[in-house]
């Protein structure tokens, strides 16, 4: 029987649902019908196991496991009621790998636009009072750690080359964009400089662009605006990173503000890097609230068309269940973002993207919601300018987010009803990728022609014989981690 380094008892399902937050906002509890999914999909995978003559570990690691457990959850959530959305799995791919591999594997390019991971050798450190731990609680460090870390060593868990592990070895995912938290400029838990080592590490001779970088700019706090001109010429950084939320005061601003907003973005401009990349939802509490709404995004965008603006989160609230669109003032989540749309005559597939990072992730825990959700962006934001992103390392590897995804289908009636788009092979492949090299200027052909034969993609194939994955997820998930890590960050 094969000996497995992680998790050998098989206690860890492949598709990650649990209420693990990207540290951006504190953990929701998980809902009893997910805590149910997860239990039933273990039970299911243990009988599964048995019929094919293999240990529970065995079976979850393969393309089986993976199917198994969406169809467990298919059959938890119609029992609830929840079908609004579903994951598209035939019952034999829990037995059958050709059928199972049909489902959730793809060779689709696969460009994630929202990736995170901190420097655990950075200046940051510097600020943890005596004695702390941050991060220590987390289920990677617990099972990374050993006794002969001493101090903060256990960081190294949760390390640049951890990512490169969990997104492009343990995950289909060919190209990424590293992005940045907001902070002060001499608190930043992860530096442009940091981020070039990452990137370098990656960008090997025959690699050169699986790993872009954003530059952060909050156009509220000193020098930022300045600082720019050095992001640009120096650092090469492929958009630029802000939030709105954010500022040094504990007040936020809009893009079109014009003593902060405008200038920006006519720097942006004049400096020939169009991609602004903005957070959108997923707010930092009451603080500045209003900021966090997408209300700016149809005003920019009609008047800069020039400008591509890439909205991190489409502007998902944490805990707000989706619905239909329903026109009117007022509005919050993914439907203010429609809203503004809507109201500044910016149609679909013009210069607004949607991004999925941790918006997809917690749309996994409710399908209906996912159903809404990703319809309204299809519909609104267009089938062209809805974008992939993770907000991994977070949340792990992003692969169970892409075998979810590649089986994610919005129900008959609603599509029926409210005009959604059926989730076909070729939508997704435009999703997954495809939209995104518009913006950030990609030769798809040219890139899967240098990644055939690179390092990575050997370094892939070699685990892939040996897979051995961890099905980890590295977010805070309790109050009390979240509190900790933002402490981490200079936010507490």
């Amino acid at each position: 029987m094969r000996q497995y380094h992680h998790d050998p008892d098989g206690l860890r399902l492949p598709i990650k649902i649990d209420n693990a937050s990207n540290g951006e906002f504190a953990p929701l509890p998980l809902p009893d019908r997910c805590r149910l999914g997860n239990e039933q999909a273990l039970l299911d995978a243990d009988e599964a196991a048995r019929k094919l003559g293999q240990d529970r570990r065995s079976f979850l690691v393969g393309a089986c496991g993976a199917a198994s457990t969406l169809l467990s959850l298919n059959a938890v959530n119609a029992a609830a009621g929840n079908t609004g959305g579903f994951f598209d799995v035939s019952e034999e791919a829990r037995f059958e790998p050709a059928s199972a591999q049909a489902a959730v594997g793809g060779d689709e390019f696969i460009f994630d636009v929202h990736g995170h991971f901190i420097n655990p050798q950075g200046a940051w450190r510097d600020a943890v009072p005596e004695g702390a731990r941050p991060f220590f609680g987390m289920p990677k460090v617990q099972s990374c750690a050993t006794p002969e870390m001493e101090g903060l060593d256990y960081l190294e868990c949760l390390s640049g080359e951890q990512f490169v592990k969990d997104v492009f070895v343990d995950s289909d995912t060919d190209m990424m964009v590293l992005t940045f938290v907001p902070s002060p400029a001499d608190a930043e838990p992860l530096k442009i400089e940091e981020a070039e080592v990452t990137k370098r590490l990656l960008n090997q001779e025959g690699t050169e662009t699986r790993l872009l970088v954003h530059g952060r700019v909050n156009p509220n706090q000193a020098g930022d605006l300045e600082a720019m001109d050095e992001l640009a010429e120096r650092w090469n950084v492929a958009a630029w990173k802000t939030y709105t939320q954010w500022g040094p005061e504990g007040v936020g601003f809009w893009l079109d503000d014009e003593d902060t907003g405008i200038p920006f973005l006519e720097k942006a401009r004049s400096l020939g890097i169009k991609n602004i990349a903005v957070h959108k939802g997923i707010p930092f509490g009451q603080r500045s609230y209003e900021h966090s709404r997408s209300d700016d995004i149809g005003r920019v965008a009609r008047r800069y068309p020039d400008l591509n603006f890439l909205v991190y989160h489409s502007g998902f609230v944490p805990g707000k269940a989706e619905a239909a669109f329903e026109e009117g003032a007022g509005k919050d989540g993914v439907d203010a973002l429609v809203q503004s749309l809507l109201d500044n005559d910016v149609g679909p597939n013009e210069n607004v993207y949607a991004d999925l990072g941790s918006t997809w992730r917690m749309w996994m825990q409710d399908p209906d919601s996912a159903a809404h959700g990703m319809g309204k962006l299809l519909k609104y934001v267009g089938q062209d300018r809805v974008v992939w992103g993770t907000d991994s390392i977070w949340y792990g590897s992003p692969q169970d987010q892409i075998q979810a995804f590649r089986t994610f289908q919005i129900s008959e009636e609603l599509r029926e009803r409210f005009g959604y788009p059926e989730m076909t092979a070729a939508l997704r492949t435009k999703v997954f990728g495809l939209n995104a090299v518009k913006p950030y200027g990609i030769d798809v052909a040219a890139m899967a022609k240098a990644h055939v034969s690179d390092n990575l993609s050997v370094t892939r194939h070699a685990a892939q014989q040996a897979a051995d994955p961890h099905f980890l997820t590295f977010g805070p998930k309790s109050r009390r981690e979240f509190l900790a890590f933002r402490r981490a960050e200079g936010d507490l």
